[in-house]
């Protein structure tokens, strides 16, 4: 006989059941109910399976028949600067007698900016030669040997073998240290190239100032007319209180005065204010010193590139065109020396150092370079015409440039 089951029961009042009447839940507080066995019984339900989950076939990979296009927009800047353009060298008709004049300068954007504005001038490469036969490289020798002893010659082998657009000479016998040369002997040789060769001229001191301002105020009056560079005119002479000597030969002769100074952009504007006093601004040029490849040249690239920005910012006192000494590359013994057989031969390392070291400066917006090897100012002088020409180049000519035969 199973087990009696206990039904609970709760006794209430007729007038609480009237009034719980009127809810459909009451909730109890503090009640005490007690259960002997409790039985609970669930409503049977039936089961709804969830639908099956639809999962995405993965997207067709497709091979892209073309790039995607997409418009692109250079930031065109607008500057409130631009540099000086400064003419060197003087035809017959304006008192000289080049066969043709270099106008380098009037940049109005960064170098080569070619989606602003164009350069208005290409920059220029002046060949070295020198007043007496030096201690050269022999990648270099190899190319002059037959004229090193007569400077004219050597200038007129440079522009008639090496295409040179302008001949820089370097006054090196004047140095005390070495022939202490005269101003007047100096001074002749100037003119015997002045006669050999039609293309303006750079002409180069030896370094010491009081001896230089000799020299260049000699050149100054045998060169009359002729617009040329003197290289250069320095902090030191200022000091010396004789820059305003030469800076008024320059002046009173038609010529125009490279400023140096050592990589300072300070001692840069100071020199020019000095300058300021005796020449017109259009005929000042500035070299802020060219360290080479491995030698310093990220410090070179660097103030040639503030020079330019700051010109162009509306900077007065650095809106000069920029010469750079590029034949100090050969001054780095790996472009010379003789090394391991991985960096052979030494006939085109030479050439590479100080074709590295001028492109990195044209880059930085220099205007003028003054260089040696002819392989170097060969391929230099094609650089700069290839980016001159920006625009007008065929590309399927270049389509192939990445191809390579295994």
């Amino acid at each position: 006989m199973g087990e009696e089951k206990k039904k609970a029961s709760i006794k209430v009042s007729p007038e609480l059941l009237e009034l719980l009447s009127k809810f459909q839940e009451i909730e109890l507080e503090d009640v005490d109910i007690e259960v002997g066995d409790l039985e609970i019984w669930l409503q049977p339900t039936t089961a709804v399976a969830a639908p099956p989950r639809v999962v995405a076939p993965p997207p067709l990979k497709v091979k892209p028949k073309a790039i995607l296009e997409e418009d692109f927009i250079p930031p065109i800047e607008e500057y409130s600067g631009s540099v000086l353009e400064v003419k060197l060298g003087a035809t017959k008709g304006e008192g000289g007698s080049r066969g043709k004049t270099v106008m380098i300068g009037g940049a109005t954007s960064p170098a080569f900016y070619m989606f602003e504005r164009p350069p208005p001038h290409a920059p220029v490469v002046t060949l070295d030669v020198f007043d007496m036969a030096i201690s050269l490289p022999k990648a270099i020798r190899m190319h002059v040997q037959e004229v090193m002893e007569d400077t004219a010659a050597w200038a007129k082998f440079a522009v008639e073998k090496f295409g040179a657009e302008m001949v820089t000479v370097h006054l090196v016998s004047t140095d005390p240290l070495i022939k202490d040369t005269s101003p007047a002997d100096a001074s002749k040789t100037i003119e015997n190239v002045l006669q050999a060769v039609d293309v303006p001229l750079i002409v180069g001191g030896c370094g010491d100032p009081k001896k230089d301002v000799a020299v260049f105020k000699k050149v100054s009056e045998v060169a009359h007319g002729e617009r040329v560079v003197l290289s250069s005119l320095t902090l030191d002479m200022a000091e010396a209180g004789i820059l305003g000597d030469v800076a008024k030969a320059a002046n009173d002769n038609g010529h125009t005065a490279l400023a140096f100074t050592a990589l300072d952009l300070n001692q840069a504007k100071e020199l020019n204010r000095r300058l300021y006093e005796f020449l017109p601004k259009d005929r000042i040029l500035m070299d802020l010193t060219t360290a080479a490849l491995g030698y310093g040249l990220e410090y070179s690239f660097t103030i040639h590139e503030r020079a330019r920005i700051a010109a162009l910012m509306g900077d007065q006192e650095l809106q000069h065109p920029v010469l750079s000494g590029t034949t100090n590359s050969w001054a780095a013994r790996e472009a010379w020396m003789k090394m391991g057989p991985e960096w052979e031969p030494r006939e085109l390392r030479g050439p590479l150092w100080e074709t590295v070291s001028a492109l990195v400066l044209l880059l930085a917006g220099v205007d003028l370079f003054m260089m040696m090897h002819p392989a170097a100012v060969k391929t230099m002088k094609e650089v700069v015409e290839k980016l001159m020409s920006t625009g007008k180049a065929r590309p399927e000519k270049i389509a192939d440039w990445v191809t390579v035969k295994i």
